[in-house]
């Protein structure tokens, strides 16, 4: 059994379990290191922990240079400071000469802003890091993908955006389902009448929303699409080819994350009406995590009313 509880938890125990064997691996911290959970990790590997302070930037910079020597450093923070506030050293100064840095973005999403407000709240981070070449972009849907996830990217050579949650996420996978980077998996396979494109820590209301739709006699194929960079779009296609309809879901705007990946390799692929939940290109405000999620259209019956409006489409 994985010894750990929450997706911060989750990644700390990957980066050590990492570290046992290979000395490579460091934590870049910009005043992030409780907020990481990660604390384990700086008392058992002070040498490979190096703290910045509250300065990202300055984390990114830092990062790029171990990783320049052959190191290879994680840079750990809320994911709109790595996206946003160090935007320009992430693409400057690690995607651009393709040095192999790992940023694990937290409380990324409407689901991880209730504690801190809506200047947590961030929503766009994937569709930012999505634009910026050479960057895999990895968001897993609980603990156990999390942990299975750092371990993945850890063996791939290049920058990687990996979301890490807040702690609240629902468990969807058992802690043993191995992670597969670049490929789909299906949670359900009910049926062809629709598509259920989801990823992130929102996983669970898809899968609720799935079985729904199927007592209501709508059988879907539900996909976790937990790498959006590169994605598997052999696999997507194949989905859309016997669906003919598909509903993304992602706590996200839906301009620049899985929605827009998944409407392109419609458009390439299989032309097909495409529904999508997430927050409508707005500012949500903030407050109890589900609530808010409700509140902004992203709750299971939503997304059961965006399939039955697809299939209507579809006819």
């Amino acid at each position: 059994m994985l010894s750990y509880k929450g997706t911060r938890e989750a990644f700390t125990k990957a980066l050590m379990d990492l570290s046992v064997d290979d000395d490579r691996f460091m934590l870049v911290s910009p005043d992030s290191l409780k907020a990481m959970r990660a604390t384990p990790f700086a008392e058992k590997y002070p040498d490979r922990y190096i703290e910045v302070g509250i300065a990202e930037q300055n984390a990114v910079a830092v990062a790029a240079g171990l990783a320049s020597t052959g190191l290879v450093p994680f840079v750990a923070t809320y994911g709109g400071f790595i996206t946003m506030r160090a935007c320009e050293q992430l693409r400057t100064f690690v995607a651009y000469p393709h040095l192999n840095v790992k940023f694990i973005g937290i409380n990324s999403g409407v689901f991880g802003g209730e504690r801190e407000g809506v200047t947590h709240q961030f929503f766009e981070d994937l569709g930012i890091v999505r634009s910026i070449p050479g960057i895999t972009v990895v968001a897993p849907a609980d603990e156990h993908q999390v942990y299975h996830a750092v371990k993945a990217i850890a063996n791939i050579d290049g920058p990687v955006y990996l979301r890490a949650g807040s702690g609240r996420e629902h468990i969807v996978y058992d802690p043993e389902t191995p992670f597969e980077l670049g490929k789909i998996r299906i949670l359900k396979e009910y049926g062809n009448d629709a598509a259920l494109f989801a990823n992130g820590f929102i996983m669970n209301r898809a899968l609720a929303a799935a079985a729904l739709l199927n007592e209501q006699g709508i059988k879907v194929t539900l996909a976790d699409v937990h790498t959006l960079k590169p994605i598997d779009t052999p696999g997507i296609a194949t989905i859309l080819e016997k669906c003919k309809a598909a509903v993304t879901v992602e706590d996200h705007n839906i301009i620049g994350g899985l929605a827009d990946a998944i409407a392109k390799i419609s458009t390439d692929h299989c032309p097909a009406p495409i529904g999508r939940i997430g927050l409508q290109d707005v500012f949500p405000g903030s407050g109890p995590a589900e609530a808010v999620l409700d509140c902004y259209g992203m709750g299971v019956r939503d997304i059961v009313a965006a399939v039955q409006t697809v299939m209507d489409r579809k006819r």
